[in-house]
């Protein structure tokens, strides 16, 4: 449990949350530099936000997903983040995916603490989809709506730049083009489950993976890795615009 070896005064509950605490602060000032805040709020597209709830759980830093209900219209059954369309209500992206986060899991929006918006992406029904990054407690219980949410896990961040089962898939991107996206096989050891992550909520892991531990995956991105930002910045105004370009001639 948690509180093992936390103890007041204990050798190791003092160095593990001095270690934890650095662990923190380590990561909060390499995902500040790739704060986009709302630098791409204005595009003309439907806004959607997805909350990336980072925790560190043994000293090792930790990405909370939801599978989707079956019983929901659109992907059922699909790994995700917490999140969904942006409301009237909403102040910013922010707002929406800790509003989304509280209907889905229970999570409350003050047991978050928000550090970034990072570069957007663009869903299967044309969303802009901002993904917020933030740390909830390790001690986080959720309690999903069965409506939205059917099961949730975490996984070792690490996974998403050494993982164990891996591949790409072939698919046809909002614009048209032929790309590939990420899939992920994780198994679960604790609970015996297996896990598919892959398209958009893959594609946000790999690249919060790749802003916080600052290495090669093993496996090919489509990143220059040495201009990591600007690079994927580029990326998505490139999407952007083929996405832009097919509504025109469509009209």
């Amino acid at each position: 449990s948690a509180a093992a070896g936390a103890q007041p005064g204990g050798v190791t509950g003092s160095f593990l949350f001095a270690s934890r605490r650095r662990l923190k602060e380590t990561v909060r000032l390499r995902l500040r530099e790739f704060d986009v805040g709302d630098r791409f709020s204005h595009l003309p597209l439907r806004k959607a936000s997805v909350l990336l709830p980072l925790m560190v759980r043994a000293g090792k830093l930790h990405l909370l997903f939801t599978v989707r209900s079956l019983q929901l219209r659109r992907s059922p059954g699909e790994v995700c983040f917490p999140g969904g369309k942006s409301d009237a209500g909403d102040k910013d992206e922010i707002d929406t995916a800790l509003r989304e986060a509280k209907e889905e899991v229970g999570l409350e929006p003050e047991k978050v603490e928000v550090i970034c918006r990072l570069v957007p992406g663009i869903d299967k029904m044309n969303h802009l989809v901002t993904p917020v990054v933030g740390f909830i407690e390790d001690t986080f219980q959720a309690t999903p709506n069965p409506d939205e949410v059917s099961d949730v896990f975490v996984v070792p961040l690490e996974y998403f730049i050494k993982p164990l089962n891996y591949k790409t898939l072939p698919y046809k991107s909002s614009s048209g083009s032929s790309s590939w996206m990420h899939c992920f096989m994780y198994e679960d050891q604790e609970y015996k489950r297996s896990y598919r992550i892959w398209g958009l909520t893959a594609h946000f892991a790999v690249f919060l993976a790749l802003v916080i531990f600052g290495t090669r995956p093993t496996f090919k991105v489509d990143y220059d890795l040495d201009n990591l930002i600007s690079s994927a910045e580029k990326n998505f105004m490139n999407l952007y615009a083929s996405l832009s370009e097919r509504k025109k001639s469509s009209l």
